[in-house]
């Protein structure tokens, strides 16, 4: 029997009966989708898992965001940390030789930098690599002030391929992600190195020399010392973390100083072992800062209209003389001291 305002085969027993086969196709996609990600189906967790955001600044300045969770250990938590912060400078150090390697081309041998064309013709001195790294579309002559690189530079339409890769890998770890609320992490960067990998591979298709800048940092050959550089990156073994004026050490977790409270940012310093504890954070911060400054400039601006208005001079006014009246009625309004002309 139908139940009345029911249509044909809508029967509330029928309806009833669809509802678990719904709920299941439900839970199945969402329980591949926890697999996908590595939760457990048991776990509860059918949203978003709630993480903890780090700030990781490196003295005062900002650099990136990282998402983890309160039970992970202070030693892993470094070793992530480091890496990006190593990751994203070894990005910047390949952006700053794209530039230059798109307006001189490659480098030069190292027994042929700094010399002028006279003395590597009186040396007896050949680039090797120079027919070898031709770029594609052929090439047209910048010489290089400095000397380090040969001055056979990529044509313009190979050069914007060139500066727009650097652009776009630069904006992948750009400090600006932090202000945007966009977490940093090693994908990232193996992306944006992986979109330079491919732009220097379009415009050098033979590759480019073994003593280029550029292809020892793809190979992880880089060699830093001496150079400012070098004195940037921080060893995953001398990094340290400092949180609230407190060195979070490696045998511990991360919830041993924060609490179990997922849903939590913090603000992180990372440094040098040898450098010992960072600055701490201002009680104000810089926009805070300058919205003040602007305040008191505004007021100040104000007191000094309002001092130019403080004019007394209308006190002289005859209307302004509060004696005035009485004078009227004792006949003395007019009176002049002196000689009648």
């Amino acid at each position: 029997m139908r139940a009345v305002g029911q249509g044909p085969g809508r029967s509330s027993r029928g309806r009833t009966e669809r509802l678990p086969v719904r709920v299941a196709g439900r839970a199945a996609g969402r329980v591949a989708l926890l697999r996908l990600l590595g939760i457990a189906s048991g776990s509860g967790l059918w949203h978003r898992r709630a993480m903890v955001q780090l700030h990781i600044k490196h003295g005062s300045e900002s650099q990136f965001l990282v998402d983890t969770t309160v039970d992970v250990t202070v030693e892993d938590l470094t070793k992530l940390v480091s890496i990006i912060y190593n990751g994203r400078l070894k990005v910047d150090r390949i952006c700053a030789e794209i530039s230059e390697l798109a307006e001189h081309g490659i480098f030069l041998p190292i027994n042929m930098q700094g010399l002028t064309d006279e003395q590597i013709e009186e040396l007896k001195l050949k680039d090797e690599w120079a027919e070898k790294c031709v770029p594609s579309g052929g090439f047209e002559f910048k010489k290089d002030k400095i000397g380090r690189r040969n001055g056979h530079a990529p044509n313009q339409s190979m050069k914007a391929v060139l500066t727009k890769t650097k652009e776009e890998a630069k904006a992948l770890i750009s400090k600006k992600q932090a202000q945007a609320n966009v977490c940093v992490t090693m994908d990232l960067v193996n992306e944006a190195l992986d979109q330079l990998r491919g732009a220097v591979m379009i415009v050098y298709p033979m590759g480019l020399p073994p003593h280029d800048p550029i292809q020892q940092e793809f190979e992880g050959k880089e060699d830093l010392s001496g150079l400012q550089a070098g004195k940037m990156v921080i060893e995953e073994s001398e990094a340290r973390l400092w949180w609230a004026g407190k060195e979070l050490q490696r045998g511990k977790k991360l919830s041993d100083y924060i609490g179990k409270n997922e849903k939590t940012k913090i603000v992180v310093k990372i440094q040098k072992q040898s450098h010992g504890a960072p600055a701490r954070e201002p009680v104000i911060t810089e926009d805070e800062q300058k919205q003040m400054m602007m305040y008191y400039y505004r007021r100040q601006e104000e007191l000094k209209k309002l001092d130019k208005n403080d004019d007394e001079s209308y006190l002289d006014s005859t209307w302004a003389d509060r004696h005035a009246l009485k004078r009227q009625f004792q006949g003395v309004k007019d009176i002049k001291w002196g000689p009648r002309k």
